[in-house]
């Protein structure tokens, strides 16, 4: 009998998109379709990326913000690389 492999988080609800990677700083720009709030648990996902994180910080024109809501554009400092249309889904770990 084979090993239970561990279980991925599925993709929940569908918070936003990233529209632009700074990657020298590790930073997404984030456009909300939902609020988001630090603590959140993300999975960013795209064709090339799969990876989650918690969100630590959150910024909204260089000023750290706790939350934003849907129709904001948010900075979040991501640990992996990430790519423009790669979608960011809350997730509970």
């Amino acid at each position: 009998m084979a090993a239970a492999s561990p279980q991925r988080p599925r993709p929940g609800a569908l918070i936003g998109e990233i529209t632009h990677y700074f990657p020298k700083i590790m930073v997404c720009v984030l456009k909300l379709n939902a609020p988001i709030s630090v603590g959140d648990n993300l999975l960013i996902q795209g064709p090339k990326t799969s990876f989650t994180q918690k969100v630590l910080s959150l910024q909204i024109e260089s000023v750290n913000v706790k939350s934003a809501g849907k129709g904001r554009m948010v900075g979040l400092k991501v640990d992996n690389k990430c790519r423009e249309g790669d979608r960011a889904y809350r997730v509970k770990i």
